[in-house]
Protein backbone atom coordinates (compact mmCIF):
# COMPACT_ATOMS: atom_id res chain seq x y z
CA UNK A 1 0.00 0.00 0.00
CA UNK A 2 3.19 2.64 0.63
CA UNK A 3 4.25 1.56 -2.60
CA UNK A 4 1.29 1.90 -4.46
CA UNK A 5 0.22 5.42 -2.78
CA UNK A 6 3.73 6.98 -3.34
CA UNK A 7 3.41 6.46 -6.82
CA UNK A 8 0.10 7.77 -7.24
CA UNK A 9 1.10 10.80 -5.38
CA UNK A 10 4.24 11.22 -7.67
CA UNK A 11 2.11 10.57 -10.71
CA UNK A 12 -0.16 13.74 -9.59
CA UNK A 13 2.67 15.42 -9.02
CA UNK A 14 4.26 14.85 -12.39
CA UNK A 15 -0.11 16.25 -13.90
CA UNK A 16 -0.31 18.88 -11.88
CA UNK A 17 3.20 20.57 -12.71
CA UNK A 18 3.70 19.58 -16.29
CA UNK A 19 6.72 18.77 -16.30
CA UNK A 20 7.85 15.10 -17.34
CA UNK A 21 8.82 12.97 -14.71
CA UNK A 22 12.07 10.48 -15.19
CA UNK A 23 12.04 7.00 -15.11
CA UNK A 24 13.98 7.27 -11.89
CA UNK A 25 12.04 9.60 -10.32
CA UNK A 26 8.54 7.37 -11.12
CA UNK A 27 10.39 4.22 -9.84
CA UNK A 28 12.51 5.22 -7.66
CA UNK A 29 10.66 3.53 -4.42
CA UNK A 30 10.19 0.41 -6.49
CA UNK A 31 13.70 0.13 -6.04
CA UNK A 32 14.72 0.27 -2.95
CA UNK A 33 15.34 -2.43 -0.72
CA UNK A 34 13.46 -0.82 2.11
CA UNK A 35 10.24 -0.41 0.22
CA UNK A 36 10.63 -3.99 -0.05
CA UNK A 37 11.10 -4.60 3.82
CA UNK A 38 8.53 -1.92 4.30
CA UNK A 39 6.29 -4.05 2.49
CA UNK A 40 7.56 -7.09 4.44
CA UNK A 41 6.54 -5.95 7.81
CA UNK A 42 3.10 -4.89 6.69
CA UNK A 43 2.61 -8.12 5.97
CA UNK A 44 2.20 -8.09 2.31
CA UNK A 45 2.53 -10.93 -0.37
CA UNK A 46 6.26 -11.10 -1.64
CA UNK A 47 8.17 -13.27 -4.67
CA UNK A 48 11.74 -13.44 -4.09
CA UNK A 49 13.84 -15.51 -6.66
CA UNK A 50 17.54 -16.85 -6.09
CA UNK A 51 19.21 -16.99 -9.59
CA UNK A 52 22.43 -18.21 -11.20
CA UNK A 53 24.27 -21.87 -11.21
CA UNK A 54 24.85 -24.60 -9.22
CA UNK A 55 25.97 -23.09 -6.14
CA UNK A 56 22.41 -20.81 -6.11
CA UNK A 57 20.80 -24.60 -5.77
CA UNK A 58 22.94 -25.79 -3.46
CA UNK A 59 25.16 -28.57 -5.03
CA UNK A 60 26.46 -30.71 -2.40
CA UNK A 61 23.85 -29.29 0.62
CA UNK A 62 22.84 -32.26 2.58
CA UNK A 63 19.27 -31.21 1.59
CA UNK A 64 19.47 -28.03 -0.77
CA UNK A 65 15.59 -27.55 -0.01
CA UNK A 66 16.77 -27.07 3.27
CA UNK A 67 20.67 -25.80 3.87
CA UNK A 68 20.90 -23.86 0.80
CA UNK A 69 22.28 -20.28 1.01
CA UNK A 70 18.70 -19.45 -1.30
CA UNK A 71 17.22 -21.60 1.44
CA UNK A 72 18.85 -20.11 4.52
CA UNK A 73 18.43 -16.89 2.99
CA UNK A 74 14.61 -17.79 2.67
CA UNK A 75 14.12 -19.16 6.08
CA UNK A 76 15.56 -15.95 7.57
CA UNK A 77 13.21 -13.55 5.49
CA UNK A 78 10.00 -15.86 7.00
CA UNK A 79 11.88 -15.53 10.53
CA UNK A 80 12.86 -11.95 10.35
CA UNK A 81 8.95 -10.77 8.63
CA UNK A 82 6.60 -13.83 10.18
CA UNK A 83 3.43 -11.36 8.93
CA UNK A 84 4.43 -11.62 4.91
CA UNK A 85 3.36 -14.12 2.66
CA UNK A 86 6.95 -14.99 0.94
CA UNK A 87 7.06 -17.44 -2.50
CA UNK A 88 10.66 -18.12 -2.94
CA UNK A 89 11.67 -19.25 -6.57
CA UNK A 90 14.56 -21.12 -7.53
CA UNK A 91 16.37 -20.43 -11.12
CA UNK A 92 19.26 -21.63 -10.43
CA UNK A 93 20.75 -23.83 -12.93
CA UNK A 94 24.30 -26.20 -13.15
CA UNK A 95 27.27 -24.83 -15.39
CA UNK A 96 25.30 -22.07 -17.05
CA UNK A 97 26.24 -18.07 -16.89
CA UNK A 98 25.14 -14.87 -17.79
CA UNK A 99 24.53 -16.36 -21.35
CA UNK A 100 21.76 -18.90 -21.07
CA UNK A 101 20.88 -16.63 -18.30
CA UNK A 102 20.02 -13.17 -20.80
CA UNK A 103 17.68 -15.87 -22.45
CA UNK A 104 16.03 -17.37 -19.53
CA UNK A 105 15.19 -13.69 -17.58
CA UNK A 106 11.93 -13.45 -19.18
CA UNK A 107 10.29 -16.78 -18.35
CA UNK A 108 12.54 -18.40 -15.16
CA UNK A 109 12.75 -14.92 -13.26
CA UNK A 110 10.57 -11.80 -14.69
CA UNK A 111 7.38 -14.36 -14.55
CA UNK A 112 7.48 -14.71 -11.19
CA UNK A 113 7.43 -10.91 -10.97
CA UNK A 114 9.46 -10.69 -8.03
CA UNK A 115 10.00 -7.87 -5.71
CA UNK A 116 13.69 -8.83 -4.75
CA UNK A 117 16.49 -10.87 -6.52
CA UNK A 118 19.86 -12.50 -5.26
CA UNK A 119 21.88 -12.44 -8.37
CA UNK A 120 24.83 -15.30 -8.78
CA UNK A 121 26.60 -15.81 -12.10
CA UNK A 122 30.71 -14.49 -11.19
CA UNK A 123 31.81 -17.95 -10.93
CA UNK A 124 30.24 -19.73 -13.91
CA UNK A 125 30.94 -16.88 -16.20
CA UNK A 126 34.94 -17.74 -15.40
CA UNK A 127 35.92 -15.52 -12.15
CA UNK A 128 39.32 -16.91 -12.76
CA UNK A 129 40.15 -16.10 -16.71
CA UNK A 130 40.39 -12.39 -18.27
CA UNK A 131 37.00 -11.30 -18.42
CA UNK A 132 35.05 -11.96 -21.54
CA UNK A 133 33.92 -9.19 -23.24
CA UNK A 134 30.16 -11.22 -24.08
CA UNK A 135 29.61 -12.03 -20.93
CA UNK A 136 30.31 -8.82 -19.46
CA UNK A 137 27.78 -7.73 -21.62
CA UNK A 138 24.88 -10.46 -21.07
CA UNK A 139 25.63 -9.95 -17.53
CA UNK A 140 25.23 -6.59 -17.19
CA UNK A 141 22.00 -6.82 -19.41
CA UNK A 142 20.74 -9.08 -17.05
CA UNK A 143 21.15 -6.33 -14.24
CA UNK A 144 20.21 -3.40 -16.46
CA UNK A 145 16.48 -5.16 -17.02
CA UNK A 146 16.07 -5.96 -13.93
CA UNK A 147 16.35 -2.75 -12.44
CA UNK A 148 14.74 -1.35 -15.47
CA UNK A 149 11.71 -3.51 -14.01
CA UNK A 150 11.81 -2.21 -10.63
CA UNK A 151 13.59 -5.11 -8.87
CA UNK A 152 16.32 -4.24 -6.16
CA UNK A 153 19.05 -6.41 -6.62
CA UNK A 154 21.15 -8.51 -4.83
CA UNK A 155 24.53 -8.93 -6.01
CA UNK A 156 26.42 -12.16 -5.05
CA UNK A 157 29.89 -13.14 -5.45
CA UNK A 158 30.81 -16.29 -4.20
CA UNK A 159 34.17 -18.25 -3.87
CA UNK A 160 36.00 -21.81 -4.64
CA UNK A 161 37.82 -23.74 -2.34
CA UNK A 162 41.02 -22.50 -3.89
CA UNK A 163 40.57 -18.91 -3.03
CA UNK A 164 40.83 -19.42 0.79
CA UNK A 165 44.00 -22.02 0.34
CA UNK A 166 47.54 -20.48 0.42
CA UNK A 167 48.46 -18.78 -2.66
CA UNK A 168 44.85 -18.72 -4.26
CA UNK A 169 44.35 -17.74 -7.95
CA UNK A 170 43.38 -14.13 -8.85
CA UNK A 171 39.74 -13.66 -9.71
CA UNK A 172 39.38 -10.33 -12.14
CA UNK A 173 36.07 -10.97 -13.18
CA UNK A 174 35.17 -9.73 -9.49
CA UNK A 175 36.19 -6.21 -9.69
CA UNK A 176 34.23 -6.04 -13.25
CA UNK A 177 31.16 -7.29 -11.98
CA UNK A 178 31.33 -5.26 -8.70
CA UNK A 179 31.72 -2.37 -10.97
CA UNK A 180 28.57 -3.26 -12.98
CA UNK A 181 26.70 -3.67 -9.12
CA UNK A 182 28.22 0.45 -7.94
CA UNK A 183 26.51 1.74 -11.43
CA UNK A 184 23.50 0.24 -11.01
CA UNK A 185 23.76 0.96 -7.12
CA UNK A 186 23.56 -2.43 -6.07
CA UNK A 187 23.42 -4.04 -2.76
CA UNK A 188 26.77 -6.10 -3.26
CA UNK A 189 27.29 -9.28 -1.06
CA UNK A 190 30.99 -10.69 -0.88
CA UNK A 191 30.80 -14.26 0.68
CA UNK A 192 34.55 -14.62 -1.23
CA UNK A 193 35.66 -11.40 1.22
CA UNK A 194 33.46 -13.14 4.12
CA UNK A 195 35.14 -16.56 3.47
CA UNK A 196 38.79 -15.39 3.66
CA UNK A 197 38.35 -13.33 6.52
CA UNK A 198 36.76 -16.18 8.64
CA UNK A 199 39.25 -18.17 7.68
CA UNK A 200 42.58 -15.92 8.68
CA UNK A 201 40.79 -15.51 11.92
CA UNK A 202 41.01 -19.21 12.55
CA UNK A 203 37.03 -19.73 12.83
CA UNK A 204 36.84 -22.17 9.82
CA UNK A 205 38.79 -24.55 7.79
CA UNK A 206 38.47 -24.81 4.39
CA UNK A 207 38.01 -28.75 4.58
CA UNK A 208 35.21 -27.74 7.15
CA UNK A 209 33.90 -25.43 4.59
CA UNK A 210 34.39 -27.77 1.32
CA UNK A 211 33.63 -31.06 3.35
CA UNK A 212 32.50 -33.20 -0.26
CA UNK A 213 36.15 -34.11 -1.58
CA UNK A 214 37.20 -34.37 -4.07
CA UNK A 215 34.79 -31.34 -5.25
CA UNK A 216 36.92 -28.20 -4.77
CA UNK A 217 33.47 -25.90 -5.90
CA UNK A 218 30.57 -26.72 -3.53
CA UNK A 219 30.62 -26.34 -0.38
CA UNK A 220 28.84 -28.43 1.86
CA UNK A 221 26.32 -27.18 4.64
CA UNK A 222 28.47 -24.54 6.73
CA UNK A 223 30.00 -22.92 3.55
CA UNK A 224 26.27 -22.36 2.65
CA UNK A 225 25.91 -20.77 5.32
CA UNK A 226 28.37 -18.57 5.26
CA UNK A 227 27.51 -17.53 1.65
CA UNK A 228 23.88 -16.50 3.28
CA UNK A 229 25.57 -14.85 6.40
CA UNK A 230 27.34 -12.36 3.30
CA UNK A 231 23.72 -12.58 1.26
CA UNK A 232 21.83 -11.61 4.38
CA UNK A 233 23.97 -8.97 5.22
CA UNK A 234 23.70 -7.36 1.99
CA UNK A 235 20.56 -7.20 2.43
CA UNK A 236 20.48 -5.56 5.81
CA UNK A 237 23.09 -2.78 4.57
CA UNK A 238 20.72 -2.45 1.41
CA UNK A 239 17.94 -1.37 3.86
CA UNK A 240 19.73 0.47 6.15
CA UNK A 241 21.32 3.05 3.65
CA UNK A 242 18.29 2.86 1.86
CA UNK A 243 19.67 1.82 -1.03
CA UNK A 244 18.15 2.89 -4.63
CA UNK A 245 18.97 0.81 -7.47
CA UNK A 246 19.58 2.89 -10.58
CA UNK A 247 19.83 2.59 -14.30
CA UNK A 248 23.03 4.62 -15.68
CA UNK A 249 22.48 6.81 -18.74
CA UNK A 250 25.27 4.52 -20.55
CA UNK A 251 26.66 1.22 -20.17
CA UNK A 252 29.40 0.05 -19.13
CA UNK A 253 29.40 -3.17 -21.59
CA UNK A 254 28.20 -3.48 -25.09
CA UNK A 255 24.27 -3.88 -25.30
CA UNK A 256 24.21 -7.02 -27.26
CA UNK A 257 22.40 -8.63 -25.05
CA UNK A 258 19.76 -6.02 -24.50
CA UNK A 259 17.98 -7.23 -27.85
CA UNK A 260 17.27 -10.88 -27.65
CA UNK A 261 15.36 -13.67 -29.25
CA UNK A 262 14.44 -17.21 -27.78
CA UNK A 263 13.38 -18.30 -31.00
CA UNK A 264 11.73 -21.80 -30.26
CA UNK A 265 12.18 -24.06 -32.60
CA UNK A 266 8.70 -25.45 -32.37
CA UNK A 267 7.24 -22.25 -33.68
CA UNK A 268 8.46 -23.11 -36.68
CA UNK A 269 5.59 -23.11 -39.56
CA UNK A 270 6.65 -27.30 -40.38
CA UNK A 271 9.42 -28.70 -39.14
CA UNK A 272 12.01 -30.65 -41.51
CA UNK A 273 11.74 -34.22 -42.68
CA UNK A 274 12.28 -36.42 -39.33
CA UNK A 275 11.53 -33.83 -37.10
CA UNK A 276 8.86 -33.66 -34.41
CA UNK A 277 7.10 -32.08 -31.09
CA UNK A 278 7.56 -33.22 -27.76
CA UNK A 279 7.24 -32.67 -24.51
CA UNK A 280 10.85 -32.07 -22.53
CA UNK A 281 12.18 -35.13 -20.22
CA UNK A 282 10.98 -34.92 -16.77
CA UNK A 283 14.34 -36.50 -14.97
CA UNK A 284 17.99 -35.91 -15.02
CA UNK A 285 21.13 -36.55 -13.51
CA UNK A 286 20.74 -33.64 -11.23
CA UNK A 287 17.37 -32.12 -10.15
CA UNK A 288 18.61 -28.39 -11.07
CA UNK A 289 19.36 -30.49 -14.55
CA UNK A 290 15.97 -31.90 -15.28
CA UNK A 291 14.65 -30.17 -18.68
CA UNK A 292 11.29 -30.32 -17.56
CA UNK A 293 11.84 -27.19 -15.31
CA UNK A 294 13.08 -25.22 -17.73
CA UNK A 295 12.21 -25.56 -21.24
CA UNK A 296 8.93 -25.65 -23.18
CA UNK A 297 7.88 -28.28 -26.09
CA UNK A 298 11.34 -29.69 -27.92
CA UNK A 299 12.16 -29.97 -31.51
CA UNK A 300 13.37 -33.71 -31.62
CA UNK A 301 15.20 -35.16 -34.68
CA UNK A 302 15.13 -38.87 -34.44
CA UNK A 303 16.35 -41.45 -36.32
CA UNK A 304 14.33 -45.06 -36.39
CA UNK A 305 16.30 -47.76 -35.05
CA UNK A 306 15.76 -49.95 -38.15
CA UNK A 307 16.84 -47.18 -40.41
CA UNK A 308 20.30 -48.62 -41.10
CA UNK A 309 20.33 -47.15 -44.83
CA UNK A 310 18.05 -43.96 -45.32
CA UNK A 311 19.62 -40.29 -45.06
CA UNK A 312 18.19 -39.64 -41.12
CA UNK A 313 16.39 -36.47 -40.22
CA UNK A 314 16.58 -33.79 -42.70
CA UNK A 315 18.49 -30.35 -41.88
CA UNK A 316 17.02 -27.37 -39.82
CA UNK A 317 17.77 -24.64 -41.94
CA UNK A 318 17.36 -20.99 -40.33
CA UNK A 319 17.98 -17.80 -41.55
CA UNK A 320 18.67 -15.13 -38.60
CA UNK A 321 20.15 -11.57 -37.64
CA UNK A 322 22.14 -11.29 -34.52
CA UNK A 323 25.67 -11.49 -33.41
CA UNK A 324 25.45 -14.17 -31.04
CA UNK A 325 24.06 -17.49 -31.43
CA UNK A 326 23.43 -20.25 -29.04
CA UNK A 327 21.47 -23.83 -28.62
CA UNK A 328 19.46 -24.51 -25.80
CA UNK A 329 18.20 -28.13 -25.51
CA UNK A 330 18.44 -31.53 -23.59
CA UNK A 331 21.04 -34.26 -23.40
CA UNK A 332 19.62 -37.59 -23.33
CA UNK A 333 20.56 -41.35 -22.92
CA UNK A 334 19.56 -41.74 -26.72
CA UNK A 335 21.03 -38.49 -27.89
CA UNK A 336 23.74 -38.59 -31.33
CA UNK A 337 25.49 -36.33 -33.18
CA UNK A 338 24.55 -32.65 -35.41
CA UNK A 339 26.70 -30.72 -37.20
CA UNK A 340 26.45 -26.58 -37.25
CA UNK A 341 26.81 -24.51 -40.58
CA UNK A 342 27.11 -20.86 -40.73
CA UNK A 343 26.86 -19.16 -43.92
CA UNK A 344 28.12 -22.68 -45.51
CA UNK A 345 30.89 -23.14 -43.04
CA UNK A 346 30.60 -25.35 -39.94
CA UNK A 347 31.28 -23.53 -36.69
CA UNK A 348 30.24 -26.51 -34.73
CA UNK A 349 30.65 -30.71 -34.81
CA UNK A 350 29.14 -32.15 -31.58
CA UNK A 351 28.80 -35.66 -30.10
CA UNK A 352 25.86 -35.03 -27.83
CA UNK A 353 25.81 -38.95 -26.97
CA UNK A 354 28.90 -38.67 -25.00
CA UNK A 355 27.06 -36.11 -22.55
CA UNK A 356 24.31 -38.66 -22.14
CA UNK A 357 25.96 -41.51 -21.26
CA UNK A 358 25.01 -41.18 -17.44
CA UNK A 359 21.72 -39.63 -17.76
CA UNK A 360 19.33 -36.76 -19.21
CA UNK A 361 20.19 -33.13 -18.83
CA UNK A 362 20.64 -29.71 -19.92
CA UNK A 363 22.29 -29.16 -23.24
CA UNK A 364 23.71 -25.50 -24.33
CA UNK A 365 26.34 -24.51 -26.54
CA UNK A 366 27.65 -21.50 -28.25
CA UNK A 367 27.23 -21.61 -32.15
CA UNK A 368 28.85 -17.88 -32.83
CA UNK A 369 29.71 -14.71 -31.35
CA UNK A 370 30.55 -11.71 -33.49
CA UNK A 371 28.42 -12.08 -36.60
CA UNK A 372 27.34 -9.15 -38.29
CA UNK A 373 23.47 -8.81 -37.06
CA UNK A 374 22.80 -6.52 -40.47
CA UNK A 375 23.81 -9.29 -42.28
CA UNK A 376 20.43 -12.32 -42.60
CA UNK A 377 23.33 -15.48 -41.78
CA UNK A 378 21.76 -19.48 -42.84
CA UNK A 379 22.42 -21.72 -40.15
CA UNK A 380 21.67 -25.06 -40.50
CA UNK A 381 21.34 -27.74 -38.30
CA UNK A 382 22.49 -31.33 -39.59
CA UNK A 383 21.15 -34.28 -37.60
CA UNK A 384 24.20 -36.67 -38.14
CA UNK A 385 22.38 -39.56 -36.31
CA UNK A 386 23.00 -43.24 -35.55
CA UNK A 387 19.85 -45.62 -35.81
CA UNK A 388 18.04 -45.19 -33.16
CA UNK A 389 19.67 -41.78 -31.85
CA UNK A 390 17.87 -38.54 -31.69
CA UNK A 391 18.72 -34.70 -31.02
CA UNK A 392 16.36 -32.67 -28.52
CA UNK A 393 16.63 -29.01 -28.77
CA UNK A 394 14.26 -26.41 -28.10
CA UNK A 395 15.32 -23.04 -28.79
CA UNK A 396 18.00 -21.06 -31.37
CA UNK A 397 19.01 -17.85 -28.68
CA UNK A 398 20.03 -14.69 -30.91
CA UNK A 399 21.68 -11.72 -29.20
CA UNK A 400 22.09 -8.64 -30.55
CA UNK A 401 19.60 -6.60 -32.59
CA UNK A 402 17.51 -7.06 -34.54
CA UNK A 403 17.99 -10.48 -33.00
CA UNK A 404 15.47 -12.20 -35.54
CA UNK A 405 15.56 -15.86 -36.56
CA UNK A 406 13.07 -17.19 -39.64
CA UNK A 407 12.22 -20.35 -41.88
CA UNK A 408 14.46 -20.18 -44.63
CA UNK A 409 12.97 -20.47 -48.21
Amino acid sequence: MKRAFFLILTACACLLSGAGCSRQVTKESMHTYSTFEERARDGQKLSVVFFGGSLTWGAQATDPQRTSYRALVSERLRATYPKAHFECWDAAIGGTGSQLGAFRLERDVLAHKPDLVFLDFTINDDAYATPNANRLASYESLVRRMVQAGIPVVQVILPAKADVLPNPPARPLDEKHKEIGAAYHLAIADAVTLVKQKVAAGQVTPDQLWDAAPDPTHPGDAGYAVYAEAAWAAFQEGVAKNIVCRVPDKMLNADTYMTINRYKLTSLPQLPKGWSVRKPLRSAIAFDFTPSRWMDDMAVASRAKDDAKGPGPDPLVLKVNGANLLLFGEVTTQSGKYRALIDGKEVKAQDVGKMGQHGNWRYVETLAEGLDPNVAHQVEIIPDLAPGQELHLESLCVAGAPASVEEAR
